[in-house]
């Protein structure tokens, strides 16, 4: 092979690389990273929620498992690779095949026998545990695997950040007891914090919900925080609290109450349709009013109450009702058939007895209220809670505010937005006592391994980076999972120095470690640096006949927009140390 075709094998060349950037934003593209990673040629739809990572894509993919797989087989993590296609046998088992719903890719073989593709493996790995651990020595054990996943979302939307196939890192820890348990908990969760620091994200771990994941110990979501977050979280200015807003708890207010007292009245309120209607009509704020919603849970129904200037949060309700596979609405027609009225009108007053009611903490507070009448367009004014209507159930049902106190230290509460990236759950026995992963202890006694489960989204991690990591030039890449440290630009392919300058620098820096890249295509040099800043190279080194004349080289960090000049001799000892420090951080 002659030096010419080898010189060509030895550098990654702009010209050779499958990296074909776009002027014009796509029309499907809503967000942006997702206007990003199609513009700078990172990926390819393929079908809706579906795409292919072309090379530049796959590295960032490939460096982010890469620090995961670094940070699990630190904590005693051992990886495994389980089926994507898993049997219906094992989910009907554990009791999940009907309950994950339409997400669930469902589909049969040659003989009819049902399988799904696989969101999450907490079956299979049970399933695979329970036939390998017998003795209490055997505990605890952490296997883990990166696999690609798959939800049958029903809007499929925003690239990688809600696909129908994902790549996600799940690890299962099976333990003696919740102490065990709680010990593996905070490895995770120490282990998290770590890789999304070593991406070099600014995140924040909150209290969550578990979710269809289930489990009825503590969870936590780490958000990348962005103001293009799905999630809204809220965070205490004066401690450590911070929660998923559908998950924070609140601290019950009670309202202030200067008006004369009275006693309950029914009164029409022709034309009223909702809670800003009616507060107008009665000329009364709406923390005086309760709404009454009437809801179903599976085949159950109830009547929820919350004050009018608050927001109900289904997550609770659902939560504090032990959990309905389906939760909604009553339907209008329903309303009608219980409470002889339309939803607009329905109050706790006088229900039937077999209805059970179910109050917000807050609801019990106030000393009268105005609310439904079961009537049409009729409402009372001065109910009593506890009095005029009963209370079943009380609850904290509703949704935290920003600038509430924080129940653990009192301060104001903040709001922000965020992508969630990775989740860590204390499942205890849900799974393996339904499918019979077992264990003898010291005395022969046979028990329940104890589980959690740890995930992180590897392929909506590359999104989250992107949302906070941008500027109206294209990305910016944290330095750890940049597709390249560094490019480097010829700003003239026909002056034979600079082209040879740059070859030689290019191995220096790679000699030196440093991935690196060379823009040896014949375009302008406008066309490469906005090309170099769209795929967001942290570093740019620039060559051209004027600066190399005086033996200099231009260096631009992406990130900041500094431009210096370097001595060339100086110019791969100085990336380098600029590198080194970035991921030392």
């Amino acid at each position: 092979m002659n030096d010419k075709i080898m010189k060509g094998m030895d550098i990654m060349r702009v010209s050779q690389l499958l990296n074909p950037t776009l002027r014009e934003v796509p029309a499907e593209a809503e967000i942006i990273s997702h206007k990003l990673m199609l513009r700078a040629g990172l990926i390819r739809k393929s079908a809706s929620g579906l795409y292919t990572y072309l090379p530049l894509g796959l590295r960032v993919l490939r460096k982010i498992e890469s620090i995961v797989r670094e940070e699990m087989d630190a904590k005693g993590g051992q990886e495994v690779l389980m089926p994507i296609m898993q049997p219906a046998e094992l989910w009907k088992e554990s009791g999940r095949w009907d309950v994950y719903g339409a997400e669930l890719f469902r589909l049969k073989d040659r003989h009819n026998r049902e399988f799904c593709l696989g969101p999450t493996h907490e079956e299979i790995i049970t399933d695979l545990v329970r036939g390998e651990i017998r003795s209490y020595k055997q505990l605890p054990v952490l296997l883990y695997q990166i696999q690609n996943k798959y939800r049958d979302e029903r809007r499929p939307r925003f690239g990688l950040m809600r696909g129908r196939e994902f790549v996600m890192k799940d690890l299962y820890s099976f333990d003696r007891d919740e102490a065990g348990l709680h010990e593996n908990y905070v490895k995770m969760y120490d282990a998290y914090c770590r890789i999304f620091s070593r991406c070099g994200l600014t995140y924040r771990p909150v209290e969550a919900d578990p979710g269809a994941i289930g489990g009825t110990g503590g969870s936590h979501e780490f958000m990348v925080l962005a103001d293009s977050g799905e999630n809204s979280v809220v965070y205490c200015s004066g401690c450590d609290y911070a929660a998923n807003m559908e998950k924070s708890e609140c601290r019950p207010q009670a309202t202030e109450d200067t008006a004369p007292e009275g006693q309950r009245a029914l009164v029409p309120t022709p034309g009223v349709k909702s809670i800003d209607d009616l507060s107008k009509f009665l000329a009364v704020p709406k923390s005086s009013l309760v709404k009454s919603l009437l809801y179903q849970g599976d085949e159950k129904t109830f009547l929820v109450l919350i004050r009018g200037d608050r927001t109900l949060n289904e997550i609770k309700l659902n939560n504090a009702l032990g959990g309905f596979i389906s939760l909604q609405l009553a339907a209008p027609e329903l309303v009608e058939n219980i409470l002889g009225c339309g939803p607009g009108s329905v109050g706790p007053v006088g229900v039937p007895e077999g209805l059970m009611v179910i109050a917000d903490a807050e609801v019990p507070l106030m000393k009268r209220a105005v609310c439904g009448a079961n009537k049409a367009e009729h409402h009372y004014v001065d109910a009593i809670p506890g009095q005029d209507f009963r209370i079943d159930q009380v609850h904290d049902l509703r949704m935290v505010e920003p600038g509430e106190e924080c129940l653990k230290c009192g301060a104001p509460l903040k709001e922000a937005r965020g992508i969630e990236v990775g989740q860590v759950f204390k499942l205890g026995t849900k799974y393996s006592k339904a499918l019979g992963a077992n264990y003898l202890d010291e005395n022969g006694v046979e028990k329940s391994c104890v589980m959690g489960c740890y995930g992180v989204g590897v392929s909506r991690t590359i999104a989250a980076a992107i949302e906070q990591n941008h500027d109206d030039n294209g990305i910016i890449w944290p330095m750890p999972i940049a597709p390249y440290h560094c490019i480097i630009v010829t700003a003239s392919t026909k002056d034979a120095l600079v082209v040879e300058t740059a070859d030689k620098l290019y191995q220096e820096l790679k000699n030196l470690g440093v991935e690196v890249v060379l823009d040896d295509r014949d375009e302008r040099a406008g066309v490469k640096f906005k090309d170099a800043d769209l795929v967001g190279y942290p570093l740019r080194v620039t060559l051209g006949s004027k600066t190399l004349a005086n033996g200099q080289v231009e260096l631009r960090e992406r990130k900041t927009g500094e431009t210096h000049l370097v001595q060339v001799a100086d110019l791969a000892q100085q990336v380098k140390e600029i590198i080194d420090k970035a991921l030392l951080c």
